[in-house]
């Protein structure tokens, strides 16, 4: 379990503060369960905002865990979202990538139930090219039956068999199925030495 309290949002890249600590990063689309899964491995339940409403996280929030930063990126891809929040959340993340900080570690989620979208394979993508560690934990793994959930493993490994050494974590906020594996995976990057 982590023990984390909220620091600050930053909307824009030029209000990151500057820390030496490691961050430990949360990425996915709107409404992939993000809110949910960071709640679960932080045993509280309003630490980070559950929205019914898509694309309702507009900033980076930051959370001190003592040892390391973690890090809750906007959710990307919801349509409904006017150009010029795009663009703003492309310069909030993309400045966040750039400010040369330390990366421990980056918790790249998706929905168990579908196939990856382009814009999670474009983020897969840009993780794996530019060297950043990540993990991929598939969220909503309590909403498939025995058959789907075997179905959707095998064709998510095989997508994922693509990055080697990236680890593929099923996970149920209802349950907490998969809780312990992922933080085990999180403190076992915040103890390797940085490169």
């Amino acid at each position: 379990m982590l023990n984390v309290t909220f620091t600050y949002s930053a909307g824009l890249s030029s209000q990151l503060r500057p820390d030496d600590r490691p961050d430990v990063v949360f990425s996915g689309r709107s409404n992939v369960g993000k809110s949910s899964l960071i709640n679960k491995l932080c045993n509280r339940k309003g630490l980070a905002r559950v929205s019914s409403k898509p694309g309702k996280t507009a900033t980076i929030n930051f959370f001190d865990a003592g040892s390391f930063n973690l890090v809750d990126l906007p959710g990307y891809g919801y349509a409904k979202v006017s150009k010029v929040e795009k663009l703003r959340w492309a310069e909030l993340v993309e400045g966040y990538f750039a400010a040369n900080r330390d990366i421990a570690l980056v918790v790249q989620i998706i929905d168990m139930r579908h196939k990856p979208t382009a814009d999670d394979m474009n983020m897969i993508n840009f993780l794996y090219d530019s060297n950043i560690p990540f993990i991929v934990v598939a969220t909503k793994a309590d909403k498939l039956n025995k058959g789907e959930y075997a179905a959707q493993l095998e064709q998510l490994s095989g997508i994922m068999a693509n990055y080697p050494n990236v680890g593929l974590y099923p996970f149920s906020a209802l349950g907490g199925d998969g809780k312990e594996a992922i933080l085990d995976a999180i403190q076992a990057h915040l103890n390797l030495p940085s490169p």
